[in-house]
C-alpha cells in the first residue's frame, strides 16, 4: 500500500494537468472565436494550419474550408464503376488531384451538389485594344454554357468602355467594367494582367465572390463548363504541350529570371489562358506573379511567356488541386482527336499582327 501511495500523485497530477489543458484549449475556441458554424475555419487558424489574409474575403471563410457533398435522396442516376472508365487518357496527377475530362464526372450528380450552394462565381476577362472585338462572341457563348444557373459577375478590364457589347444575360448574372490604361506593346498588357486582378480582388472582388475565373477573351464556348471544374487551385493542361515531355516545354530556361525552372523538373505545361480557384488562392498565385514579373522588369528581364511563365513555375511548387483537361482550352485551328472528345473552351483564330501591337505583318 506504501508503495501505491508514494507514486500516485506523480501519476495523477501530469494527467489531470492535460486533461485541464485541454479543457482550457477547447473553452479557448468555442468562447473566444463567435459562432459554432465557424469554428472549424477558426481551430484551424489556432493551430496555424490555415493562414490569415489582409483581404477581407466574403464570409470571412479561409481557403482550407471544405464544403459537405450533399446529395439529394431519390437521384437516379447510372451507377458509377471502379472498373470501368477511361482508359486513353489519364485521370488523376500522382499529386492525387482529379484531371477533368469527359467521361470521369455525371453532370447530374455534380449540379445536384454544387447548385444548392448559391455559390458566386468571379470571372475576370481583358478586352484592351482590339481585343474588345471578341467580346461579344465571350459574352453570348459563356451565357449558353458557362455556369449555367448559378451568379456569374463579369468584371471585364477594358480600354475601350464605348465598345464593350449590350449582351443579354441571364437573372443572376451581370457585368462589372473595370476601365485599364492601353499600351503599344502586348507583352505589357499580358504582364500586368496579374497585378490588375491582384487589385480587383482586393477592392471589389474579394468581398463579392466564392469562387474566381480568369479568362482570356479572343475565346468561345462551345459545350458545358460546369462545376465540376470549381476547386481551391484550378489549372488547364495547354493544347499544344499535352502530349510533350517536360524536355520541350516552353518553361524559362534563363536562371537569371524568377520563373527559372531547372532542366529536368516538370509537370505539366499550363495554359495562362484559364486560371481559377477559391478567390483566396487565386489572389495569392497572382500577387506572387506580379512580385516576380515586378523583379524581372528591376533586372531589366521578360520572361519566355510573360505571366505564364511564372504561372508555370508557381504550380510546379503548388500544386492545382484539380486540373482541367485540353478539352476546357483548346485552339480553333486543331481538331478533335481520339482525347479530346468534346471542345469545351477554344480560343479562336486570329492575325496577331492585327489585333496585337508591336507585331510585325507578315509579308
Amino acid at each position: 500500500m506504501r508503495f501505491f501511495t508514494k507514486i500516485r500523485p506523480s501519476f495523477t497530477l501530469p494527467l489531470f494537468g492535460i486533461v485541464l489543458l485541454g479543457v482550457l484549449v477547447l473553452t479557448y475556441c468555442y468562447s473566444s472565436f463567435g459562432e459554432v458554424k465557424n469554428k472549424d475555419v477558426r481551430i484551424l487558424e489556432v493551430l496555424g494550419l490555415c493562414q490569415q489574409d489582409p483581404v477581407n474575403f466574403r464570409r470571412e471563410n479561409c481557403s482550407c474550408r471544405t464544403r459537405d457533398m450533399l446529395s439529394p435522396q431519390g437521384l437516379l442516376y447510372k451507377q458509377p464503376s471502379v472498373l470501368k472508365g477511361r482508359t486513353n487518357v489519364v485521370t488523376v496527377t500522382p499529386w492525387l488531384a482529379p484531371i477533368v475530362w469527359e467521361g470521369t464526372f455525371n453532370p447530374l450528380i455534380v449540379d445536384s451538389i454544387y447548385k444548392p450552394m448559391h455559390l458566386s462565381i468571379a470571372t475576370t476577362v481583358f478586352a484592351v485594344g482590339k481585343y474588345v472585338r471578341f467580346l461579344r462572341d465571350f459574352l453570348e457563348t459563356a451565357e449558353k454554357h458557362f455556369m449555367v444557373d448559378f451568379k456569374v459577375h463579369y468584371y471585364i478590364f477594358t480600354d475601350r468602355r464605348e465598345d464593350v457589347p449590350a449582351v443579354v444575360l441571364a437573372p443572376g448574372r451581370n457585368v462589372t467594367i473595370i476601365p485599364v490604361p492601353g499600351s503599344n506593346r502586348w507583352q505589357e498588357i499580358s504582364s500586368r494582367r496579374m497585378e490588375m486582378i491582384q487589385t480587383a480582388i482586393e477592392n471589389q472582388i474579394g468581398k463579392e465572390a466564392d469562387y474566381i475565373f480568369c479568362l482570356d477573351v479572343d475565346t468561345k464556348f462551345h459545350g458545358r463548363w460546369g462545376a465540376e471544374t470549381l476547386s481551391r487551385l484550378v489549372a488547364t493542361i495547354h493544347p499544344g504541350y499535352y502530349e510533350h515531355t517536360h524536355e520541350h516545354y516552353p518553361y524559362e530556361r534563363r536562371p537569371a529570371s524568377r520563373a527559372y525552372i531547372p532542366a529536368g523538373e516538370g509537370d505539366y505545361y499550363y495554359g495562362g489562358a484559364t486560371i481559377a480557384g477559391y478567390v483566396r488562392d487565386v489572389h495569392k498565385l497572382t500577387k506572387y506573379c506580379r512580385e516576380q514579373l515586378e523583379a524581372d522588369a528591376a533586372n531589366s528581364i521578360e520572361a519566355a511567356w510573360q505571366e505564364e511563365s511564372h504561372l508555370n513555375r508557381y504550380l510546379l511548387y503548388n500544386k492545382p488541386t484539380k486540373i482541367l483537361s485540353p478539352e476546357y482550352l483548346w485552339q480553333d485551328f486543331k481538331a478533335k482527336n481520339n482525347e479530346v472528345q468534346i471542345i469545351r473552351f477554344s480560343q479562336v483564330n486570329k492575325n496577331y499582327a492585327e489585333v496585337r501591337p508591336n507585331v510585325k505583318k507578315r509579308k
